[in-house]
């Protein structure tokens, strides 16, 4: 077995995705040295480079059925993101078309996109929030032996109302538009609007928000009426 796969499992990091940092602690020895040995274990597939600097093992060599998350690889591409938009609305299952991009908001200015070669499309946007109340509305999700903070549903909703400046007209963008059904939003309490008040600069956004809130509470009485 390649001599840099020994070390890389050795250390615990055989079935997770690692960074040239990591193998700088882990190897020791000069920049030249490291690299040499990162191409050969590229070069005779010991080693998957998914991005410049960010590496996972093989399921030949873990022999495991281990591939990293998309959601796991998408914060390593840009570390303090978060996985939202249609991608997290597919996770919770609110709506029902598959979802073949990777999609995260940025706390960054720029946006960006990578193509990886096994898992596709990475997304990342931007968003016009307060850095205080970037993580509201957002939880870490345990995958494998990893984490990843993915947009719960509301956020994920409105992340899209910020993203394409949609404004209020009423329940059918969110259940035509998104083709997200009424049992699923219905299940928003007060907690969940309350937590994104603080989220958005502009007063569009809030405006969808507290209107969607008040939809959602109308629907509520209706349905128990």
């Amino acid at each position: 077995m390649n001599s840099l796969v020994k070390e890389i499992q050795s250390h615990g990091l055989g079935n997770t995705i690692f960074t040239d940092r990591q193998l700088a602690g882990i190897l020791g020895g000069s920049r030249a040295r490291r690299y040499g040995l990162v191409n050969r274990a590229l070069k005779s597939e010991n080693l998957v480079r998914l991005k410049r600097g960010i590496y996972c093992l093989p399921t030949s060599i873990t022999k495991t059925e281990f591939l990293p998350h998309p959601f796991r690889v998408a914060q390593a591409f840009v570390p303090s993101s978060y996985v939202s938009f249609e991608t997290s609305l597919r996770y919770h299952n609110w709506i029902p078309e598959a979802v073949y991009t990777t999609a995260s908001v940025t706390p960054n200015g720029k946006s960006v996109r990578y193509l990886q070669d096994i898992l596709g499309y990475f997304t990342y946007a931007p968003l016009a929030v307060n850095k205080h109340s970037f993580l509201n509305g957002v939880s870490l999700y345990k995958f494998d032996q990893e984490a990843a903070y993915v947009a719960r549903p509301l956020r994920a909703v409105m992340d899209i109302v910020a993203q394409r400046n949609v404004d209020w007209t009423g329940l059918g963008y969110i259940e035509d538009g998104l083709r997200i059904e009424d049992e699923d939003f219905l299940e928003l309490t007060e907690k969940d609007f309350t937590e994104l008040k603080t989220v958005y600069k502009h007063k569009s956004v809030n405006n969808f928000l507290a209107q969607f809130e008040k939809a959602v509470i109308e629907r509520k009485k209706q349905t128990n009426s």
